[in-house]
């Protein structure tokens, strides 16, 4: 029996929290096979980033394509592309790969604040890849840099989702967790028919969410891979988030925003 293959293009973190290796451990932690078309090395750790390196674009689609015509792949992950050639790169590639469910977490900064992306990055994700991904899990902050809105509520939330939709993406999940309060909203909306569908969870109150974004496009991706529907895999990722947050909440690593607890369920 073969595990669900998953293709994560995004950038390494050298502490572990966030990017390639956290999506590993969620692929992982989800009975996937991950593997990595790496698009940046950054130097990082749980206090902010220190210095990025870009991939070269003809590097990023070797690593796509060397792993793609021998093992295959049933979805993608799509993180940090760090440039606007390497938008233009993965955008080609996901147009070529018909019927394979493709997440993107439209990375812009780290959880520090730290910029990830070059500035003209955003604009290349908006031509290049957004038109060619199933689904888009952007956090409020982004959602707002991409469609000029002002979110402060949730049918503002909803507003930013169609925006989203109308600039070329088939479906949204908004992320609205950085709204204050004690629960954290999410919306789905799907492009093809309108469906809004919300989530709710509980507000975690640690300083360990390091790689949130990461971790649940991630999860997004492994459940689209095992034939999940887009409502079922968002609500089976938040599920799967919420529970590496409360795993998270005793970890002391580092100082700043630590990891989450990818392996909570295997080790509860």
């Amino acid at each position: 029996m073969m595990a669900p293959r998953v293709l994560s293009i995004a950038g390494s973190d050298s502490c572990g929290g966030a990017g390639i290796q956290a999506d590993l451990k969620t692929l992982a932690s989800l009975g996937c096979h991950g593997m990595t078309a790496i698009t940046a090395v950054t130097a990082q750790n749980t206090q902010g980033v220190i210095r990025v390196m870009p991939v070269a674009p003809d590097m990023v689609r070797a690593q796509a394509e060397a792993v793609l015509s021998d093992i295959g792949v049933d979805a993608v992950k799509i993180g940090m592309l760090a440039t606007p050639e390497n938008a233009e790169v993965v955008g080609a590639l996901l147009a070529s790969l018909d019927g394979v469910p493709s997440v993107l977490d439209p990375v812009m900064a780290a959880q520090s604040g730290d910029g990830l992306n070059a500035s003209s990055t955003a604009e290349a994700l908006v031509r290049y890849v957004m038109p060619e991904v199933a689904l888009m899990t952007p956090n409020i902050p982004e959602a707002e840099r991409l469609t000029g809105l002002s979110v402060t509520s949730l049918n503002g939330m909803e507003e930013a989702a169609r925006r989203l939709v109308s600039m070329g993406c088939a479906n949204v999940l908004l992320k609205g967790g950085h709204f204050a309060g004690d629960a954290c909203p999410d919306l789905l909306l799907e492009g093809s028919t309108g469906q809004v569908t919300r989530f709710t969870a509980p507000r975690i109150d640690t300083r360990n969410n390091h790689g949130t974004g990461c971790t649940l496009a991630s999860a997004l991706a492994a459940f689209l891979a095992r034939g999940y529907s887009f409502p079922e895999a968002a609500s089976k990722a938040k599920a799967y988030i919420t529970g590496a947050l409360k795993g998270a909440v005793s970890q002391r690593l580092g100082q700043g925003h630590g990891p989450l607890e990818h392996f909570h369920g295997l080790r509860n």
